[in-house]
């Protein structure tokens, strides 16, 4: 599938990228597995004020609480609500008990069905068989369907395939042609570029050619809308060999986001006004 793109050296700011990109409405995979999280998209998103977006990500993580907490969101299709490490998402937790500052669908799934819904989706597959759900509560609320295997006859389950309007990665590096490359905990960017509409990828850096990495993943240019430099796109995650995961303010975000107006405050200071979490 051939995206339009614009070279490196004709690429938008993040926020042209992504005013360009996300719409009201629009189904938003915001993907990186406790690293490459792209805060600085997510701080842009909600800058401009976009509203019933459907989140998805397998781990909801500050990025969506922030989001949430700002009204940018109407469903949550999601694996694992909590703040890694410390305890509850505060802004998501108002938002299901609250309805603050509106209210919040939700669709639960585990991380390996998250996963196999992205790759049956870049795959341009209506849905994914996996070994799964049985014996959970789960199939009783949220879509999945069970299914016998014709060969074996065993109980399996089929997950349905996610196509988002639109997903935004972050990455380390990015050449000068618009590919792409990470390293490090690969997570399912590449398979949320794949598998979406539109796409968006925040890098560290641009460099004059891509060296390969062990464990490196190369996201092509042909699969890619933008590529957006923004250095430290990923804190307070990080992006590994190039900036440190901010482990105090993970911490710090459980005092900050339990009152409404600590959090508007916070947000106000340091992601409406332009500013960072550094």
């Amino acid at each position: 599938m051939s995206r339009r793109r614009t070279p490196i050296g004709g690429a938008l700011d993040l926020e042209e990228a992504v005013a360009e990109l996300v719409r009201d409405g629009d189904a938003v995979a915001i993907e990186g597995f406790t690293h490459l999280i792209p805060f600085a998209a997510a701080h842009a998103i909600i800058r401009q004020g976009r509203r019933d977006l459907t989140l998805i990500r397998m781990t909801p993580d500050l990025v969506y609480d922030q989001m949430i907490g700002m009204g940018c969101a109407g469903k949550l299709v999601f694996s694992y609500g909590g703040n890694p490490g410390v305890g509850s998402l505060h802004r998501f937790r108002d938002a299901v008990e609250n309805g603050w500052p509106a209210p919040l669908e939700l669709e639960e799934h585990s991380h390996a069905g998250m996963a196999n819904r992205y790759a049956a989706g870049a795959a341009r597959l209506p849905c994914a068989v996996m070994r799964g759900y049985l014996g959970t509560d789960l199939p009783r609320h949220t879509r999945v369907e069970p299914i016998v295997c014709p060969f074996s006859g065993e109980q399996l389950v089929a997950v349905l395939a996610l196509n988002p309007d639109v997903a935004i990665v972050h990455a380390q590096e990015a050449d000068r042609q618009g590919n792409v490359q990470l390293w490090g905990i690969p997570g399912v960017q590449k398979e949320a570029v794949l598998a979406a509409g539109r796409s968006l990828v925040t890098v560290e850096r641009i460099v004059e050619r891509l060296e390969p990495r062990p464990g490196g993943v190369i996201i092509p240019g042909w699969a890619i809308d933008r590529v957006a430099e923004a250095p430290g796109g990923s804190h307070p995650s990080y992006s590994l060999g190039v900036t440190e995961r901010d482990n105090d303010f993970y911490v710090a975000w459980d005092g900050i986001s339990r009152d409404r107006e600590e959090f508007l405050s916070w947000m106000e200071a340091n992601v409406l006004s332009g500013g960072t979490t550094t």
